[in-house]
């Protein structure tokens, strides 16, 4: 794998495996049997495969399948988790048990779970190999000078000041039975819209200071929800925040496309 090799992205799948696999064929990364097609090329998912739409656990097993693939010829698959990532996975450890979060307030990861589109089918389907796959995937990373990230958020900081130590942080919090600090996890990956003000491209220079990069790339917040465009009018990535910004959300589940994107 180079640094200098294709890059592509894509966001927010949300168990929309024909819509991914159709861009990606599209990109000529997948032949017609959903096979790597890419050579060296880098795909990376920026979360939220999961939710909304039924084939979370295929998407799974499809990144799984092409990343071996594309190993095999010098390239690489890859996915960071996203807040609904974080919800699945803490369905899946602490189902219905109540606790108490920072605020006070008494939290079932199941109940939220399902309030935001998940199927409750998918926990017994992910084998306990696909959950710890899942729960070792990186939070944000840099790649060719660009800052991979969920969330439209500077979130991240609270979690270290590199790329190293806010996945390290992320990783000891999922390697552990603490719920409390599951879903300060999910809040923190929930947040959106923090590089749209004036003091957005301040907000994203401190990311890059800290992480890396030269620019910042995220899905979470869909470009229908940000723009005044419809979901069948969005056609491309929006880039914003003085440049600063890409959103490769096109909002799959609001029946907008499938967004992949190739950075370089």
């Amino acid at each position: 794998m180079s640094d200098t090799s294709p890059l592509f992205v894509a966001s927010d799948i949300h168990g929309h495996y024909d819509a991914l696999v159709e861009s990606l064929r599209g990109h000529g990364l997948v032949d017609e049997n959903a096979e790597w097609a890419g050579g060296p090329a880098r795909l990376w998912i920026l979360g939220d495969l999961f939710d909304r739409g039924e084939e979370g656990v295929a998407v799974v097993r499809l990144l799984r399948k092409l990343a071996d693939q594309a190993a095999a010829e010098g390239g690489h698959v890859d996915t960071l988790i996203g807040n609904h990532e974080v919800l699945l996975l803490g369905s899946r450890r602490f189902g219905d048990v109540s606790f108490t979060d920072v605020d006070g307030q008494d939290r079932q990861f199941l109940h939220w779970w399902v309030l935001n589109g998940g199927f409750e089918d998918e926990l017994g389907d992910l084998t306990d190999d696909e959950v710890k796959w899942l729960e070792t995937r990186r939070v944000l990373h840099v790649a060719s000078d660009v800052l991979l990230v969920h969330a439209d958020t500077e979130s991240y900081l609270a979690y270290g000041r590199s790329e190293e130590a806010v996945n390290s942080a992320v990783r000891k919090i999922m390697a552990a039975d603490e719920p409390e600090e599951w879903w300060q996890l999910f809040r923190e990956l929930t947040r959106r819209h923090e590089f749209m003000g004036p003091d957005g491209p301040a907000r994203v220079r401190g990311m890059l200071r800290s992480f890396g990069g030269e620019e910042l790339v995220h899905g979470h917040s869909t470009i229908p929800d940000t723009t005044e465009l419809e979901p069948s009018q969005v056609t491309q990535a929006r880039r914003y925040c003085d440049g600063l910004v890409l959103n490769v959300d096109g909002g799959v589940y609001q029946g907008g496309k499938c967004l992949v994107v190739r950075l370089n």
